[in-house]
């Protein structure tokens, strides 16, 4: 009787008892990104950022951006100018807020462009493989032995000397090199993203579950969206992440080349590339843009470094 009694109550214990549930990917994923110092310390700067740009916009107006004083030309910081003026007058605190906003949707919209284009050409590539594989692929190649910044610049110059007008949107006129360079930048920057996705692809196309989908039917642009897809999403998202501050890297360079975004648009890069005048006796001029730049693809940098460690298949068990 003992015996049974022990047994029932074991057996009542046991039943109370609810076994843990198994801890989602990507709760482990989160869980292991802001254990990530550099990575929340990116955010934080990063919110700052957008704070500063967005936010700044509802107590500055963008005609005070464009107002140009040649009387006030060149002034230092000051309570009425706290970052200064440039050389035709211009206060350089809300050109830094309105141009931050176009600089961030030149590196948020071309690396979208990029990504889309780039994870198609990996997923359609190493999938069919075969013909398929071989054009895709040397296209690539050949594409990648071009120096970047020389395609970029055959690419942008016809375009800019086209380019006097200037385009509306939500009601700010923008000049039309700002998608010019958009477009350029996008359609540049896929090339070494789709070469990671087809490995990936290469790798998941051997797996179970896809032989299971082919046997049950499945279409194959079914199983490279539905089945394939998700499992290439890290990869994709940590290189959409550090494409972000690499494409404001390089609408910063080429508008310090004097082939970036045209007046009357205001970007960091272009307001930067004025600072060229006496950068010595006016560092007001390239001190703001530049510390805004720096910091935007350092805070991004840490994201996507924290993104990458928080994805990494080899530790994610380890959360």
């Amino acid at each position: 009787m003992a015996n049974a009694a022990a047994k029932q109550a074991q057996t009542v214990v046991t039943l109370g008892e609810r076994e843990p549930e198994a801890e989602s990917l990507l709760k482990i994923a989160v869980r292991r990104f802001f254990k990530h110092r550099m990575a929340v310390a990116g955010l934080v700067i990063m919110a700052a950022i957008l704070l500063y740009t967005i936010g700044g916009a509802f107590f500055v107006s963008e005609e005070f951006a464009n107002d140009a004083d040649v009387t006030q030309r060149f002034e230092a910081p000051s309570a009425a100018h706290p970052f200064g003026t440039d050389e035709v007058g211009r206060d350089l605190l809300a050109r830094t807020i309105y141009g931050g906003q176009i600089s961030l949707a030149i590196g948020l919209i071309s690396v979208t462009i990029a990504i889309s284009i780039g994870t198609v050409v990996g997923l359609v590539s190493g999938y069919f493989g075969g013909l398929v594989d071989s054009i895709l692929m040397r296209f690539v190649e050949a594409m990648l032995a071009i120096p970047t910044l020389i395609l970029l610049l055959l690419l942008q110059r016809p375009l800019i000397e086209a380019s006097a007008t200037n385009i509306v949107i939500f009601g700010r006129q923008i000049s039309v090199t700002v998608v010019a360079i958009i477009l350029i930048i996008g359609l540049t920057s896929w090339l070494g993203l789709s070469r990671i996705v087809r490995s990936l692809v290469l790798t998941l196309k051997e797996q179970e579950f896809i032989t299971a989908a082919h046997m049950l039917g499945a279409s194959n642009w079914r199983i490279i969206f539905v089945h394939i897809l998700p499992n290439c999403l890290a990869p994709i998202l940590v290189s959409a992440t550090l494409g972000i501050g690499g494409a404001i890297v390089v609408e910063t360079a080429l508008s310090f080349l004097g082939f970036g975004v045209l007046p009357p648009t205001a970007t960091w890069g272009n307001i930067l590339q004025r600072a060229r005048v006496d950068p010595y006796e006016y560092p007001w001029m390239w001190m703001a843009p530049g510390a805004l730049i720096t910091l935007t693809v350092l805070s991004i940098n840490f994201i996507g470094d924290g993104l990458r460690d928080a994805f990494d298949p080899r530790s994610m068990k380890g959360g």
